[in-house]
């Protein structure tokens, strides 16, 4: 408790300051507030490694089975389109088609009204009646961002079938977990059933695949048939045809004639457990492999689940069969301790340097309350958060933190240093104290208000950064809010101590008396070459201005000669090393397997030159179509022998150009601040042959600059197409095009009997021609289909057909 004279009190004139002074009771009651509230708050708040927020734009996705990019354009897209174009608060419209699926983005320009806006946008979508039948799967949301924690890969020489079910197995253990809640799949197949007729089976039973379709499902039923209600009890009845395995169609009956016999499905057709047939499919270490990423929600720490994690894959690591192995590539909560450290260090490091260098030049006392500043301010701040039902403990928030450091540590310095400053002129504790504040508190308030108004602007910026950012202004004038409350109202009350006149404890006595011998020296500087130095300065005026002024110049000069160098964010290495490259739409798996070889290999040659295991932990490989995406995963930075930088560059070197490729880019710094394309250029035209054109004469003069690299024109060609229209003959067996269109869409890609769901996986069956006839050529130009009367008549007797290409 504060000591000062009671009559101290008549000669201050009244005032909060001199109130919360004259009554240490009240401020020591407001810092334990602030301290114990802000530790409590501190504690429930969500802990996360990057903040989540959703973006300001709607996406519409809707998936076409088997449909070129052309087909869901004319289809789905320019539907969508047209439907939304009204809904009011929304801007640009940016569409993309792929093969088999398509998806539309809406920038909602009105913020405030985001969640209206976007169900206006489903209103709009839903009511659209002209999608094609076979579209499905129609879905509109806001885009988010998702906080990935911990990523992994699940590898081993095992078939696609055995891993699959392992990574089910390893999901399960890791959702077991109580810190675990959300475990997912990347880039994986779907599960299929594929029943497939040979076109010599098909005219021997005079069947067609639509029509087989139909009846495996009018077969594979489950269908509840009510109850009885009998003397005994209620009794359930239900039909239970439900199949849920390729063995168990088997014995689906697909012809019954007069005589009783019976043609099972399983007679005439090869039925299997299998994956949509796509070639899609990811190794590491040259082993098939598979990657399961946790993400976090609202009640876990990025801490909680690493430890989790790690302790799931070490138990589970212990029971598996063969080669097989799971290994951590990525565990965020890494990064998130490495900002925390960097904020308490920080923290320790302000407090302890301004308690050393305030007990050096002031006083012992002064230096410990004016470091409390710093956890007082901290703590207190959290007690306004919960206004901002949006705040996290994540990297951007401790980085705010980091910011405001130096700055609430000022304040309380200045304060302090004053109230020192009258006590030394023979004021009385508490004249000094409330004197003292008060003459700081204009200031201050300046002060703040300077700063916090240099901040404001980040409360406006917009799009992504916007998001990201907006959390920084909201910590920093917090902060500033409670140090300037600490400052004027709750230390002034604990610098009212009297001075002690007398010292007995041996080491204290020393530590003064070496302080005092240390202030005499420092005075004597000041006043012997400090303040000569500065009349001189003074005197001469025009010299030090011109001095200043030349220095200004020359470091203006500096910067515009372009030698310092300007870049949004730094370009921060990543701890994997990032390859992708693209092949021609519709190459052969030969060749995309064979690139992929070539990369891998060429990566692990580095590795095995560059130190091997102290060097990387493996390189991973992922394939989806046309494009390949490799992560060579680096070791620690103070293991590796070989910077992410150094090894890229290595990379693209010993790669070389490889012929078939549309576009190979290497990456250091792959995801983080900095990344991605220095330069993006997009062009437009009506004419898709001009605008090919155009794309590559610009990406060759680009090629010129000696600074560019990795350079993707944007332009590709499709995939080759057949296009065929129903011939005059066709018309006259009695042909729709529906009948052809059905046909020849369920020969190759299928036509779907059944979608159920099968424990965690919506399973689909497909009946379709036999593999080896959908991937031949020959088979295609002879392709048998069903005249409406039964005969079987040759497709390119029926139809026009010419070849092309597709978008």
């Amino acid at each position: 408790m504060a000591h000062y004279d009671p009559d101290e009190l008549k000669d201050i004139r009244p005032g909060p300051i001199k109130w919360m002074a004259a009554h240490p009771v009240a401020a020591n009651l407001a810092m334990i507030v602030m301290i114990i509230g802000g530790l409590l708050l501190l504690s429930q708040s969500k802990q996360e490694v990057f903040p989540e927020f959703s973006l300001d734009i709607a996406t519409i996705t809707m998936t076409y089975p088997g449909a070129s990019p052309e087909e869901v354009e004319q289809g789905i897209l320019l539907s969508i389109e047209d439907a939304i174009k009204d809904v009011e608060g929304i801007g640009e419209v940016t569409s993309k088609a792929f093969e088999g699926y398509g998806h539309v983005m809406a920038e909602i320009d009105n913020t405030d009204e985001t969640l209206r806006i976007s169900q206006d946008i489903k209103t709009a979508v839903d009511k659209i009646t002209t999608f094609p039948v076979d579209a499905e799967n129609l879905t509109v949301s806001l885009v988010k961002n998702q906080e990935d924690v911990i990523k992994m890969v699940l590898y081993g020489s095992v078939d696609e079938n055995v891993l699959r079910e392992t990574a089910e197995t390893l999901r399960s253990r890791l959702e077991e977990h109580p810190d675990i809640s959300l475990v997912e799949f990347a880039n994986i197949k779907d599960y299929e059933i594929h029943i497939e007729f040979s076109q010599n089976a098909l005219r021997r039973y005079n069947l067609n695949i639509p029509d087989i379709a139909n009846i495996i499902a009018r077969t594979s039923l489950e269908v509840g048939g009510g109850s009885l209600k009998t003397s005994a009890g209620e009794v359930l009845v239900r039909l239970t045809e439900r199949r849920n395995y390729a063995n168990d169609f088997k014995d689906i009956p697909i012809i019954t004639n007069d005589t009783g016999s019976t043609v099972f499905l399983g007679d005439i057709a090869t039925i299997r457990d299998t994956f949509t047939d796509i070639s899609k499919y990811a190794r590491f270490k040259d082993k098939p492999a598979l990657q399961l990423i946790i993400r976090s929600t609202a009640s876990q720490t990025p801490n909680s689940i690493s430890k989790a994690a790690n302790d799931v894959i070490a138990e589970f690591n212990n029971t598996m069969p063969g080669d097989l192995n799971v290994i951590i590539t990525d565990d965020r909560s890494i990064i998130f301790d490495q900002r925390a450290n960097l904020l308490i260090r920080n923290g320790v490091l302000g407090l302890v340097l301004v308690v050393i260098f305030l007990a050096l030049f002031l006083d012992i006392r002064l230096a410990f309350w004016v470091s409390m500043g710093i956890p007082i301010s901290y703590m207190g701040a959290f007690l306004l958060f919960p206004a901002a039902s949006y705040f996290s403990i994540n990297m951007v928030s401790m980085f705010a933190f980091i910011i405001a450091l130096g700055i609430v540590v000022d304040d309380a310095v200045i304060v302090g240093e004053n109230i020192y400053h009258k006590r030394q002129q023979g004021m009385k504790p508490l004249a000094a104290s409330v004197t003292g504040a008060r003459e700081m508190a204009l200031p201050i308030f300046v002060s703040i208000l300077t700063n916090i108004v240099a901040f404001i602007p980040m409360f406006f910026m917009p799009g992504f950064m916007g998001k990201i950012f907006s959390i920084i202004p909201v910590i920093v004038i917090a902060t500033f809010i409670i140090s300037f409350f600490e400052s004027l109202f709750i230390l002034p009350a604990h610098l009212t101590f009297k001075q002690s006149k007398e010292v007995k404890n041996k080491f204290m006595l020393a530590i003064i008396n070496r302080q005092k011998a240390f202030n005499r020296r420092f005075d004597s500087f000041v006043q012997n070459m400090y303040v000569p130095f500065l009349r001189k300065s003074v005197f001469l005026r025009y010299l030090s201005l011109s001095i200043f002024a030349s220095i200004m110049i020359l470091m203006l000069g500096y910067v515009m000669s372009g030698r310092l160098g300007i870049q949004m964010f730094p370009r921060v290495e990543s701890d994997f090393s990032y390859a992708k490259a693209v092949l021609k739409v519709g190459s052969p798996e030969e060749d995309v397997s064979a690139v992929e070889q070539h990369i891998v290999k060429t990566a692990q040659k580095i590795v095995a030159d560059s130190g091997g295991d102290k060097q990387s932990i493996g390189v991973y490989s992922e394939v989806n179509e046309n494009e390949i995406t490799f992560l060579t995963f680096m070791t620690d930075p103070d293991t590796r022998l070989v910077s992410t930088k150094e090894f890229t560059d290595l990379w693209r070197e010993q790669t070389g150009a490889l012929p078939g490729l549309e576009n190979l880019t290497f990456s250091s710094n792959f995801g983080g601040p900095g990344s991605g394309a220095a330069l993006t250029v997009e062009l437009s035209h009506s004419d898709t042959d001009v605008l090919d054109k155009a794309a590559v004469d610009l990406a060759a003069a680009l090629s010129t600059f000696p600074n560019t690299l990795d350079i993707d024109d944007g332009s590709a060609q499709g995939k080759k197409q057949f296009d065929f229209t129903l011939s005059d003959l066709g018309y006259t067996l009695g042909f729709t095009p529906a009948d052809i269109g059905r046909q020849v869409r369920g020969a190759y890609y299928g036509s779907e009997a059944l979608k159920q769901q099968r424990g965690r996986n919506e399973v689909r069956v497909l009946v379709m021609l036999d593999e080896a006839e959908r991937k031949s050529s020959y088979h295609f130009k002879n392709l048998m289909v069903q005249a409406p009367n039964g005969t079987y008549v040759m497709l390119s007797d029926v139809v026009n057909s010419t070849q092309g290409r597709a978008f």
